[in-house]
């Protein structure tokens, strides 16, 4: 189920949202249906390009004018103003209107082609086209976030999978956590493209009109749901961990973690999903997709991973689960969460103090002989 969920992650696309994702009975809203009724949406997606000449010479305002030609002949550009020339006379400002709005995939094709137009021209007449912009930065750093995530991903990741070894002392139970994070992670992701960038359900959790996934979203979700789901894993694994330890029966052990753990999670997973429902009660849509995220990624993570998907595989496992190499548990420091070492420690001087009790119960009695 998890993984079906998460098929339309796969095709995400990350964007800011603007007015046009606000309600209809806003005053931002209804202003941005005119301007888009009036001139079309990409009134709101203008871009402006800077158009910097090695030179003041009349073969660069003729390269600059033909350069301007061509830029309106690209396509999906609706109109472009006249170069206006600086005080320099080296540098000039051209707006470009596209048909499309700021978060259109169109719109962010012709930010591409002008940066690739303006190599060609570099080439052949001098001239270095800039594209700048609200709508051309929100894209860049849409671009910047998407291309981090997979690298944000594999450190904390990476990071919390050495951390788990050390402490559990196995490689299954935390090779276990890390591909039940990344499957919540995904389902979370998949069903917000699923709703708020296809538009489906949309009307059932008060989103007004489909958009782009928030930009900075998935990093926000990463960062917080595995938190999360990792403090859900410590609860539930370390109760399984000690038990194991002191019975060595791996299904006493689950039983034990559910039992004494399970409640936790539960009441933990249900406040947190309240919270960050209440963010969906918001107007503003960058604060309501937050909500919606986040309530859906407790959802999946701790009711259909920790609390389903985590036992089920420990029990497959059985003591398995809990191996790791002799060499592995030799080179790795022992961090004692669970307080075995303690425990030892008691069991031995019980034994001490039992065997000296015997001895001196032992003495009188030879005395009397």
């Amino acid at each position: 189920l998890l993984a079906v969920i998460s098929i339309p992650f796969f095709y995400m696309e990350l964007g800011l949202p603007d007015n046009g994702t606000k309600s209809k009975e806003t005053t931002e809203r209804r202003a941005y249906d005119l301007f888009s009724e009036a001139y079309g949406p990409g009134y709101h997606a203008s871009l402006v390009v800077v158009a910097k000449t090695s030179e003041q010479t009349l073969d660069a305002q003729k390269a600059l004018g033909d350069t301007t030609q061509e830029l309106s002949q690209l396509s999906n550009v609706k109109s472009v103003t006249p170069a206006i020339p600086g005080s320099s006379g080296k540098v000039y400002m051209i707006s470009i209107t596209p048909k499309t709005g700021p978060n259109d995939v169109e719109t962010k094709e012709l930010v591409n082609k002008i940066r690739d137009y303006s190599k060609l021209m570099k080439k052949k007449h001098g001239i270095e086209l800039l594209v700048t912009g609200s709508t051309a930065v929100n894209i860049d750093i849409a671009q910047k976030l998407n291309d981090a995530i997979p690298l944000f991903s594999l450190l904390i990741v990476g990071l919390a999978f050495i951390l788990l070894v050390l402490v559990f002392r196995s490689i299954l139970v935390p090779l276990k956590a890390v591909i039940g994070f990344i499957l919540s992670l995904g389902a979370t992701l998949g069903f917000v493209v699923f709703v708020l960038q296809d538009g489906n359900l949309i009307s059932l959790f008060g989103f007004p009109i489909a958009s782009p996934v928030l930009c900075f979203l998935p990093v926000i979700v990463i960062g917080i749901l595995f938190g999360l789901a990792m403090d859900y894993e410590m609860f539930l694994v370390s109760r399984m961990r000690e038990e194991f330890t002191h019975t060595g029966d791996a299904r006493k052990a689950v039983l034990a973690g559910l039992r004494d753990s399970g409640g936790v999670v539960t009441a933990a997973g249900l406040i947190m999903m309240a919270v960050f429902a209440g963010f969906m009660l918001a107007p503003d849509p960058i604060i309501k997709s937050m909500g919606f995220a986040l309530t859906f990624g407790v959802l999946f993570d701790a009711f259909v991973v920790r609390m389903a998907i985590v036992p089920a595989v420990m029990m497959l496992m059985g003591k398995s689960a809990w191996y790791l190499p002799k060499w592995l548990d030799k080179l790795l420091p022992n961090i004692d969460v669970e307080g075995e070492s303690m425990m030892k420690s008691l069991e031995h001087m019980n034994e001490r103090k039992t065997y000296k009790n015997k001895r001196v119960l032992k003495i009188p009695m030879k005395i009397s002989e």
